[in-house]
């Protein structure tokens, strides 16, 4: 997956870079992150090969805002990279490259304690998605059947991160419980007084 297009696709309605950081945080951060410094570099390559067109707009708050919409050229990449299959390919997690480097601290309770705070983080996010879900059964009749195209296939996408976290979370537990054995194996018994 590439965030180019990502943004095309978010781009289904013209949108300002801050915008489009707005939808990542609040629809789709539970499979994509990207940061300002990001967005606004890719959105100027995208308009560069033809694929956005962007224009000035006042804002509300200070200086106008650049909005950018999607060409048809773009539309046209979009489709094909839709219809090329899955872009299945390595994943980076941050938290990953932290853990194999664990060991430079010398000391296993640090790596349990860090555990024990990812698998707080990743229980919260979880909780956020299960709310999200929650919330549409409550509103939209036949739920999940019933939505609108666009909005079933976001659900498809909900879903996929709450299996995912389940697992990440399963994980979490099997590593702090291995995490425990080892400490407790690793300390000395404990003399009875008497």
């Amino acid at each position: 997956m590439s965030l180019p297009h990502i943004l095309l696709g978010l781009l289904r309605e013209p949108a300002s870079g801050y915008d489009l950081k707005t939808a990542f945080d609040e629809h789709i951060r539970h499979f994509w992150s990207a940061e300002l410094s990001q967005i606004y570099p890719t959105l100027k390559r995208l308009e560069k090969k033809g694929w956005l067109s962007s224009r000035a707009e006042a804002s509300d708050r200070g200086p106008d805002r650049v909005v950018y919409e999607t060409t048809p050229e773009g539309r046209q990449e979009l489709v094909r990279w839709l219809r090329s299959g899955p872009a299945v390919g390595a994943e980076r997690f941050a938290y990953l490259g932290q853990l194999a480097f664990m060991d430079e601290l010398g000391d296993e309770r640090q790596t349990r304690d860090f555990m024990v705070a990812l698998r707080a983080r990743l229980a919260a996010w979880r909780a956020e998605l299960e709310a999200i879900e929650a919330e549409h059964f409550r509103a939209v009749p036949g739920f999940p059947d019933r939505l609108p195209t666009d909005a079933f296939h976001d659900h498809l996408g909900l879903r996929m991160g709450l299996h995912s976290l389940a697992g990440k979370l399963e994980w979490c537990d099997e590593a702090i419980e291995r995490l425990d054995r080892r400490i407790g194996s690793s300390e000395p018994e404990a003399r009875e007084e008497g």
